[in-house]
C-alpha cells in the first residue's frame, strides 16, 4: 500500500540522517570540484581519483606543427569501442594538419572548441568542467580529451565493449512470435523497442541512481497515451531512492513496490520487446536498467500474469482456450494438495466409495499424518526444483526427472507416503507449469503451504477461509493506483475483451479505461 512505502522511505531518510559518516562521491575531497589548466595536474586527479587502476588508459601526445599542444586522451578499458577510439580520435588528432595553416594560433581554450567542430568526427562531442561529470561519462564509456592550458574538457562519445549479442528469450519463448530478448545494453533494449514503435511520441528519460554504482535508469512511454499522473508518480518514486548501489531491476523493484508485504508480484517484469511495445501502447511505463535483461512495466494487474506474447500470434479461439487452461491449471496449482488433505481428513463422504477404499488401505502403513505426508513430498519436490535450477543445464533436467521419479518410487514401497499423494503432488508440480510468469508461479507455491496448513485444521472451511482472506488481500492491492484486480474488481466491461478471454483484434478498439486517461481508443 502507498501509506507503508512512504513509511518506509521515511524510516530510511531518518535512520540516514542519524549517520554521521556516510560514503558521499558527490564531495570527494581527494579531488577538486573544477579542471585545472593544467593537463599534469588534472591527469594527477583522475588517477588518484580511480586509485592508479590498472584498466584506466591515458595516452598522451602533441599535435600541431611547429608549435606543438600537449594532448592526453583518457579511457577505461572495456567500456569504450577501441574501433571509435583509434579511428575517429586518436588518428584524427595527431595527423590534423589543418592546424598549421591557421592564421594565427590558437589559444588552449580555443583549442578544444576547434578539435570538437573540426577535427574529431564521432557523433557527439562535449564540452566539461568539472570533475564530477568527466568522472562519470569516463566510467560510462566515453572518452575524455585533455588539452594542455586548458579548464575545460571533449567528453567524446564511444561507449562500447564486449556486449552479449540478442538472442531468443529463455523464459517467455513462442512459437509464432519474434525470436528475440533483451540483452544487459541500455541502449540496445530501447532500440528494440523503437524499432517497433517509429513514433516521435515515444520519449525516453534516463537519469542514474546509486551514488557507488551510477546505474543508468531509462524511463519509456508514449506520450499522449501515458496518464500524467502514473508518470508523475513513477519519477516520485524513483527519485526517493537514495542507495549506493542498483545492481538490476530487482533493486528498483523492490523500492517502487506498493506493498512490500504481499506475496503477489505488483510490478510486471519481462524479457521480451513485444510484450514491453504491447503495453507501452496501452498507456504503461516500462523502466529499463543498465546491465539487466529484465526491464520493468508499472502499473501490473494480475491478469497480465497468465497472459503470454503467444497469445497475440495466435487466433482468439486458441489463445482464449490456451488462458482457461492457465486459469485452472493455477488453481490446481494453489489449491490441490490442501483439497486432497481436506476430503481425506474431514470430508471423506466428498470421495467416491472405491477411491475413498484405495486411499485407505494405501494409508494404512503411512506412520506419518497427512499434514506430515504432503508438507514432507511438495518440500522435496521443491529441493529437487530448486537443485535443477542451480546445476548445469543438462545435468540438472536429469536430476530433477530421476530424483523425482527414484524419490517417488522408493517413498511409497518404503511406505513413508501413499501413492495418491504422490499422484496428487506431481499433478500440482505440473500444473505450476504452466503459469507463464516465475513471479507468479513464486507466489502461488508459497502460498500453497498456507492453504494446506488451513486444510489440515479446519478443512473445507479452512480452504474457504483461506480463500476469503486471500481474495480480500488481493481486491485491496494497488500498483502505481490501479486497482490489481482491474479489471474484475471494479468490474469494468470494456476491458474485459482482453482479460480471460481475449476477442478478435477488429473488436479490441479499447484501451484499459483505468490505466490510459487520454487517448482510449486504439483507432
Amino acid at each position: 500500500m502507498k501509506s507503508a512505502w512512504n513509511r518506509l522511505f521515511k524510516i530510511q531518510k531518518k535512520e540516514k540522517m542519524q549517520q554521521k559518516v556516510s560514503f558521499d562521491d558527490t564531495n570527494n575531497t581527494q579531488y577538486p570540484e573544477e579542471l585545472s589548466s593544467s593537463i599534469d595536474t588534472n591527469i594527477q586527479h583522475i588517477k588518484q581519483a580511480f586509485g592508479n587502476s590498472g584498466d584506466l588508459i591515458i595516452r598522451e601526445f602533441s599535435m600541431g606543427k611547429p608549435l606543438l599542444h600537449n594532448v592526453a586522451s583518457i579511457y577505461v578499458n572495456g567500456l569504450i569501442d577501441k574501433e571509435i577510439m583509434g579511428n575517429f580520435i586518436i588518428e584524427k588528432l595527431m595527423n590534423d594538419t589543418n592546424i598549421n595553416n591557421l592564421e594565427e594560433p590558437l589559444s588552449p581554450n580555443k583549442l578544444g572548441t576547434y578539435i570538437k567542430d573540426h577535427i574529431i568526427t564521432i557523433t557527439s562531442v562535449e564540452i566539461v568542467s568539472d570533475m564530477k561529470n568527466l568522472l562519470s561519462n569516463l566510467l560510462s564509456g566515453q572518452t575524455i580529451v585533455l588539452v594542455d592550458g586548458s579548464s575545460e574538457a571533449l567528453n567524446c562519445a564511444s561507449q562500447g565493449g564486449e556486449l552479449r549479442s540478442i538472442s531468443e528469450p529463455t523464459a517467455e519463448s513462442s512459437v509464432r512470435g519474434p525470436k528475440e530478448s533483451f540483452t544487459e545494453s541500455l541502449i540496445t533494449n530501447t532500440s528494440m523497442v523503437r524499432r517497433r514503435i517509429k513514433s516521435p511520441n515515444l520519449w525516453l528519460e534516463t537519469r542514474k541512481l546509486g551514488k557507488i554504482t551510477q546505474t543508468e535508469i531509462g524511463i519509456m512511454y508514449l506520450n499522449g497515451i501515458v496518464s500524467d499522473k502514473l508518470l508523475n508518480e513513477v519519477r516520485e518514486r524513483l527519485d526517493k531512492i537514495d542507495v549506493d548501489e542498483i545492481l538490476g531491476s530487482n533493486t528498483i523493484e523492490e523500492w517502487i513496490t506498493d506493498d512490500v508485504y504481499t506475496p503477489w508480484p505488483t510490478i510486471f517484469v519481462t524479457e521480451r520487446p513485444d510484450v514491453v511495445t504491447g503495453n507501452l501502447l496501452e498507456g504503461r511505463v516500462a523502466i529499463f536498467v543498465d546491465g539487466t535483461p529484465i526491464p520493468l512495466i508499472v502499473p501490473a494487474t494480475w491478469n497480465q500474469f497468465i497472459q503470454t506474447a503467444e497469445d497475440y500470434y495466435l487466433r482468439w479461439s486458441i489463445s482464449g482456450f490456451l488462458r482457461f487452461i492457465r486459469i485452472v491449471s493455477f488453481l490446481i496449482t494453489l489449491l490441490g494438495p490442501s483439497l486432497f488433505i481436506a476430503f481425506v481428513s474431514f470430508h471423506p463422504e466428498l470421495i467416491p466409495t472405491p477411491l475413498l477404499i484405495n486411499i485407505a488401505a494405501q494409508r494404512q502403513s503411512i506412520p506419518f499424518p497427512i499434514i506430515i505426508e504432503a508438507l514432507l513430498m511438495e518440500f522435496t519436490f521443491e529441493v529437487l526444483r530448486e537443485a535443477g535450477v542451480r546445476m548445469p543445464r543438462p545435468v540438472g533436467q536429469a536430476v530433477s526427472i530421476v530424483g523425482a521419479l527414484v524419490l517417488g518410487e522408493a517413498a511409497v514401497s518404503a511406505g513413508i507416503v501413499s501413492s495418491a499423494m504422490v499422484i496428487v503432488v506431481a499433478a500440482t508440480a505440473i500444473a505450476s507449469f504452466t503459469i507463464p510468469h516465475y513471479s507468479l508461479t513464486d507466489a502461488t507455491r508459497l502460498l500453497r503451504f498456507m492453504m494446506m496448513i488451513l486444510a489440515s485444521t479446519f478443512g473445507l472451511y479452512g480452504i474457504g477461509l483461506g480463500v476469503i482472506l486471500l481474495v480480500a488481500h488481493t481486491v485491496s492491492l494497488r500498483s502505481f493506483g490501479i486497482p490489481y484486480l482491474a479489471p474484475f474488481a471494479p468490474l469494468i466491461i470494456t476491458d474485459q475483451q482482453d482479460a480471460i478471454l481475449r476477442l478478435p483484434k477488429p473488436f479490441m478498439s479499447k484501451r484499459p479505461q483505468l490505466i490510459s486517461q487520454k487517448r482510449k481508443n486504439r483507432n
